[in-house]
C-alpha cells in the first residue's frame, strides 16, 4: 500500500476513535446531569413499590374485642416501601396496612431485607397504618397477647414477612436519581379526642372510678370537656425524579382511623384512600414504575373521628373515609406545591433499645381475675368487659418483668422522624414536635412492634380504656422515658 494511503487511512482510524471516545465521555457526563450532582460526587436516589398482602375471605378481622369471620374484600391491603439513598446511607419505610405488626416479625423482616439488601435492621423502619379492618398478622390464641408475638409464625405471618421483603427489593430495583422535599400541612376539622372529662366517676372493669371515659356518646348529659389536645398537622415527604416526575409521597397525620365499614368487610381504611387520591392530584397514574403514596400513622392513641360535642352523623358505608382522605390529599397538595426540594441531603439513622417495667397484677388483682372468669353467666357484672379484662390481665403474667423497646430516629437533611412501637397519646407527640432541634419533626406511631396503649402520666391519672392494665401493659411513666430517649437520639444527629 502507498505510505500516503497508508498515513492517510491511520489518520482517519485516529479521528474517528478520537471522536468516539469523546463522544463517550460527553455522553457519560450527560447521564448525570447538573442537578443530579452533589459535592461529594455523589446522588441522591429514591425508590418506591406496593405489594399485596390481602388474606383469604373467610380469615378473622380484628380491632375489637372478639374477631369476627370476613365476608368480603372491599379494597386490598398492601405492604408499601420507600426507599432513599445518599450515595452512602440507605434509609428504607416499610408500612403495612395492618393493626399491628410484633417484634419478632418485625426483627425477622428486618434481618430477611439486611440479608438480600445489606441495609441495617436501624436504617428500616416498620410499621402498621391501624387499621381495624385487617385480619391478625399478630399470631393467633394466646400468641395475639405475647409482648414480642410467637415463637413461630402462622401461614399469613409468613406472608407478610415474605411480601413486605419483596417490596424493598421491588423498591431497590426502581432506585433513580430524585429529589425530595418535605411540608406540613393543617387539616383539623377530622381530628378529635375521644377521651371525655365526665361529671361524675364511671366503674371500670375493675371496679374502679374513672374520671373519664372513652367514646362516651353523643347524647351523655355527662360530658364535661375533652380530656386532651389534638395534632391537626398533616406532615409529608414528597421524592420526584430529577425531570419532576413524582415517585412517592409519604405522608403522617395523627387520626386513629375512620372506619364506617361494614363489619365483615376487609379494608384499609382512609389510609389507602389518601394513597389514591394523592396520586390522582399529583397526576401521577399509571406511571412506569407506578407512583407510591404511603400514609402512616402518627400520635392518635386518643383522637379519633368523631365529635361528640355534636349531634351523631349518618353516613354510607365508606363514605366518610373517603371525605376524610380527599381534605388530607388536597391540603398535601396545596402544600406541597409551595415546598422547596432538594437535590441531595444527608441521611441518618439511630436505633436503640430502652428497658421498661411491665404492669403486673398484685395478688389481689388475680384473685379478682380468677373470680370474675369463674362468675356465672347469670350474675350480672360490673362492667360488659369485666371478663375480658381479667384474661388480659391473667396474660400479663406470662410476660417478662421488664421488656426492652425498640425506639428509632430518622434524620433527612433538617427534617426529624421519630418512632413509637405504641399507640401514642398526642400530647406526647406534640411535646416532641416542639422540642426536636429538626424542624419539622413527625412521629410514626406502631413501628418496630405492637405493645398497646401509652398514656402519659397524667392521663393515667384520669383512668379510662387506655390506661387500663392490659390496654396499658407497661410503666406508668414510659411515656417521659420515651419522650427524652428519642429527643436525645434526635439531638446526636443535628
Amino acid at each position: 500500500m502507498n505510505s500516503k494511503v497508508t498515513k492517510s487511512v491511520l489518520f482517519w482510524c485516529f479521528l474517528l476513535l478520537f471522536t468516539c471516545v469523546g463522544n463517550y465521555r460527553v455522553k457519560a457526563q450527560s447521564n448525570v446531569g447538573p442537578k443530579e450532582k452533589t459535592i461529594d460526587g455523589k446522588i441522591f436516589r429514591a425508590g418506591a413499590s406496593t405489594s399485596t398482602i390481602t388474606p383469604d375471605i373467610g380469615s378473622d378481622i380484628i380491632g375489637g374485642f372478639n374477631p369476627i369471620e370476613s365476608k368480603h374484600i372491599h379494597d386490598d391491603l398492601h405492604v408499601r416501601c420507600l426507599i432513599l439513598d445518599d450515595g452512602s446511607t440507605k434509609l428504607a419505610f416499610i408500612v403495612a396496612e395492618l393493626l399491628g405488626l410484633r417484634q419478632n416479625l418485625v426483627e425477622e423482616i428486618k434481618q430477611s431485607v439486611f440479608k438480600e439488601s445489606g441495609i441495617p435492621r436501624e436504617n428500616v423502619i416498620i410499621s402498621a397504618v391501624h387499621t381495624h379492618s385487617a385480619t391478625s398478622a399478630m399470631g393467633k390464641g394466646d400468641n395475639r397477647r405475647k409482648w414480642d408475638g410467637s415463637e413461630t409464625f402462622d401461614d399469613y405471618q409468613m406472608f407478610v414477612i415474605k411480601r413486605s421483603v419483596d417490596a424493598v427489593k421491588i423498591a431497590l430495583n426502581n432506585l433513580e436519581p430524585a429529589r425530595i422535599g418535605w411540608g406540613v400541612g393543617n387539616v383539623p376539622e377530622h381530628v378529635f379526642v375521644r377521651r371525655w372529662k365526665m361529671k361524675k366517676p364511671y366503674i371500670n372493669p375493675f371496679g374502679e372510678e374513672d374520671l373519664v371515659v372513652m367514646n362516651p356518646g353523643h347524647t351523655n348529659s355527662d360530658l364535661l370537656e375533652p380530656s386532651g389536645k389534638t395534632d391537626p398537622e398533616v406532615s409529608f415527604i414528597s421524592v420526584q425524579s430529577t425531570q419532576g416526575k413524582p415517585i412517592a409521597l409519604l405522608a403522617n397525620y395523627s387520626l386513629h382511623y375512620v372506619g364506617g365499614v361494614p363489619g365483615k368487610d376487609i379494608s384499609a381504611d382512609y389510609f389507602a384512600v389518601f394513597t389514591d387520591r394523592i396520586q390522582e392530584l399529583l397526576k401521577a397514574d399509571r406511571q412506569d414504575p407506578p407512583f407510591v403514596g404511603i400514609m402512616t400513622n402518627g400520635t392518635s392513641g386518643n383522637v379519633n373521628n368523631i365529635n361528640f360535642a355534636k349531634p351523631a352523623e349518618k353516613n354510607l358505608p365508606y363514605a366518610k373515609m373517603r371525605r376524610v382522605a380527599d381534605d388530607v390529599a388536597r391540603e398535601v397538595f396545596r402544600v406541597c406545591n409551595t415546598i422547596q426540594y432538594h437535590d441531595w441531603v444527608p441521611l441518618q439513622a439511630r436505633m436503640t433499645e430502652v428497658p421498661m417495667k411491665v404492669r403486673k397484677p398484685d395478688k389481689k388483682m388475680v384473685e379478682w381475675a380468677n373470680k370474675t372468669i369463674n362468675k356465672p353467666d347469670n350474675v350480672k357484672p360490673i362492667h360488659h368487659l369485666e371478663k375480658i379484662y381479667a384474661n388480659r390481665v391473667l396474660y400479663l403474667l406470662n410476660w417478662p418483668d421488664q421488656i426492652n423497646v425498640s425506639l428509632q430516629v430518622f434524620r433527612i437533611g433538617d427534617l426529624g422522624i421519630a418512632t413509637s412501637p405504641f399507640e401514642t397519646f398526642t400530647d406526647t407527640g406534640l411535646a416532641i414536635k416542639s422540642k426536636s432541634v429538626f424542624k419539622p419533626t413527625f412521629t410514626i406511631s406502631l413501628a418496630n412492634g405492637y405493645l398497646g396503649y401509652l398514656p402519659t402520666p397524667e392521663q393515667h391519672e384520669l383512668g379510662g380504656y387506655e390506661t387500663w392494665m392490659g390496654t396499658n401493659s407497661v410503666q406508668k411513666d414510659a411515656s417521659v422515658i420515651m419522650e427524652v430517649k428519642l429527643l436525645d437520639m434526635l439531638n446526636t444527629m443535628k
